[in-house]
């Protein structure tokens, strides 16, 4: 069986008693996780050497807070102060770990569903967002990823080009596949409005609504925007239930037949600073 997990923040506790409502079996199930494994939860050292020692029944897509840690890992970023990182960083093998999280993928597609842990822009096919993701992931295994990681930070350029080239076009496409929620009919990302779709600022809104998307008719499942909640249509599943914000972790299983919902309650309390 298939299954797809939205953001588990270090919830682990939470993620175990998940694998065990949907009796998950590594020698005979695959788990895709959206991105987001760690942070903000109290136990993202576990998450990760779980979801590592699951080795080819689970991939993980990176979230903005994986490539937040990778970045502090780095010394390309300040740790902030609602961090829950330490443990990863001053864990004796943090290097394997970081290895382990910098060979996931930044979009995959499995079963029909393109997956991505924030959104996609809407002048980008599938096979565009594939691509532009791998672009990513190739800098971020290689020697100059230091330089790519103090370079990832920002909000321009707002909209995509095809002209885009170096750090802009590798920013974007970061932004785009970890961060965006809203944009406007031309593209144009906007990072203010973290809230609910309706509370889109005039001119912008949800970066799926966007007419004319190219990835109209292709099944995307995503993270990253806990207050939209649960949403389950044949081309669209948003799976960040807030899990660390005392919601649910939500799994969807996809590998075919009778689509099937399963949540548990995140019993970890809320790190404050949202």
């Amino acid at each position: 069986m298939d299954f797809l997990i939205g953001d588990v923040q270090g919830c682990c506790d939470a993620l175990e008693r998940l694998f065990d409502q949907i009796g998950f079996s590594p020698s005979r199930d695959h788990v895709w996780v959206l991105g987001d494994l760690v942070n903000r939860g109290p136990q993202s050292l576990a998450t990760l050497r779980r979801l590592k020692d699951l080795g080819s029944a689970a991939g993980c897509l990176l979230g903005n807070h994986d490539l937040h840690l990778l970045a502090v890992a780095e010394g390309a970023h300040k740790h902030k102060r609602q961090d829950t990182l330490a443990d990863i960083l001053d864990a004796a093998d943090r290097e394997t770990l970081l290895d382990w999280l910098r060979q996931q993928r930044l979009a995959a597609f499995d079963h029909g569903w393109l997956l991505v842990h924030a959104g996609v822009a809407p002048q980008w096919d599938r096979e565009t967002t594939l691509a532009l993701a791998a672009e990513v992931e190739t800098e971020l295994r290689g020697s100059a990823r230091g330089e790519f990681l103090r370079a990832m930070y920002g909000n321009s350029p707002a909209r995509w080009s095809e002209h885009l080239r170096g750090a802009d076009r590798l920013r974007f496409v970061v932004n785009a596949l970890t961060r965006m929620r809203f944009c406007d009919a031309k593209g144009r990302l906007e990072f203010e409005t973290k809230d609910a779709a309706a509370s889109a600022l005039p001119g912008y809104m949800p970066w799926f609504e966007v007419p004319g998307r190219l990835t109209a008719g292709t099944p995307i499942a995503f993270g990253h925007w806990s207050v939209l909640g649960l949403i389950d249509t044949p081309e669209l599943l948003s799976l960040d239930t807030g899990c660390v914000w005392g919601g649910s972790l939500t799994a969807v299983r996809v590998d075919g037949g009778r689509r099937e919902v399963m949540q548990v309650r995140c019993a970890q309390a809320r790190v404050p600073g949202r």
